[in-house]
């Protein structure tokens, strides 16, 4: 039998994010290579395809994707860059990998959501992560069975130990509770339909001027009610927990109490410093899933109406955190095709 080639990836976006998945394409997974990779900064895009054969460096991203040994894109870069970009590999009929958020806004996301309908089919997996860490899957294929009766609650939280300099009181909601956002809709297969952020006094860890931490509260469309606390300045350690209150029962993941020690008397574990750390697995699953479907011809996973959902949902809750008070989130009608 003859052996498939390689699906060739073009990486958009070197810094943290994009340089760790060019080496788990390289390294971790299989069935992938990495022939591109794109950048604004020269040198770095250079610096990382430097350590990969046949990669070669861009700096602008329709010309890497018309290059003949690109067959799909994977996009790591910043927010606001993504719309170009997604927008770019969809003229091309290219599949996509996006890293969260599809777009900044729910206005840009639907733009794309509207050129990837017209291509009559599904081409962008959002890259949501949490849909791919095994307590998670294990937590969402418990509800599944129906055991624990339907969920009334549920309980998030989701802590760092500090937050970058250019971090703002919006991007707690932005770019943090993003990914609780995902979780909620994808656990409970609901709609979320408003949203209301407290405010609880500033930390003395956070920096100046940084509403940190804040308690974020959902309503969905089938009657669950769901709260997140968000604290990007704990300053022990990355912490993401989940408990979802049923009829007949609770389940919490994110312990982290796989092992155990105890030594010269104290007993205890390690927290994660970072999100790289606590989601690697979930990570190398989600990239490998891509490529095995997008090998097969198929698109699976969060795709692009969730990208929108979670845009307009994260717009109602920064509305709620200036304006106050609760915030209806405004959704278009779900298109056929999603």
């Amino acid at each position: 039998m003859t052996q498939r080639a390689p699906l060739r990836v073009a990486v958009i976006g070197t810094g943290k994010m994009g340089a760790d998945h060019v080496r788990r394409i390289e390294e971790v997974i299989s069935g992938a290579r990495v022939s591109a990779v794109v950048d604004v900064d020269a040198e770095r895009a250079k610096a990382v395809a430097a350590r990969v054969d046949g990669c070669t460096a861009y700096t602008d991203a329709a010309t890497a994707l018309a290059a003949a040994d690109v067959d799909a894109v994977l996009i790591a870069s910043s927010g606001p860059a993504h719309e170009a970009a997604l927008l770019a590999a969809l003229e091309r009929d290219l599949p996509v990998l996006c890293e969260k958020p599809l777009t900044p806004d729910p206005a840009s996301a639907l733009r794309v959501l509207e050129a990837e309908r017209k291509l009559g089919h599904r081409r962008v997996q959002v890259g949501f992560m949490r849909r791919y860490d095994a307590e998670y899957m294990k937590l969402k294929s418990l509800l599944e069975t129906g055991q624990l009766g339907r969920p009334l609650m549920v309980h998030n939280r989701h802590r760092n130990a500090a937050s970058p300099p250019f971090f703002t009181s919006d991007m707690l909601v932005s770019d943090s509770v993003a990914h609780e956002t995902d979780v909620t809709r994808w656990l409970l297969g609901q709609e979320i339909t408003a949203v209301t952020v407290l405010r609880p006094r500033p930390s003395a860890n956070a920096p100046e001027d940084l509403q940190d931490p804040q308690f974020v509260v959902f309503e969905t469309d089938g009657g669950a009610v769901v709260d997140v606390e968000i604290f990007v300045n704990c300053g022990f350690g990355y912490q993401v927990q989940a408990e979802v209150v049923c009829e007949r029962g609770t389940a919490r993941i994110g312990d982290g109490h796989a092992m155990v020690t105890n030594m010269a008397g104290r007993w205890g574990g390690t927290i994660s410093q970072d999100f790289i750390d606590r989601f690697a697995d979930a990570y190398d699953r989600e990239l490998q899933a891509w490529v095995d479907a997008t090998r097969r011809g198929e698109v699976t996973g969060p795709g692009t109406w969730d990208g929108y959902a979670a845009a307009a949902v994260c717009e109602a809750g920064v509305r709620a955190l200036n304006e106050g008070g609760r915030v209806e989130v405004e959704l278009v009608e779900r298109p056929p095709l999603y």
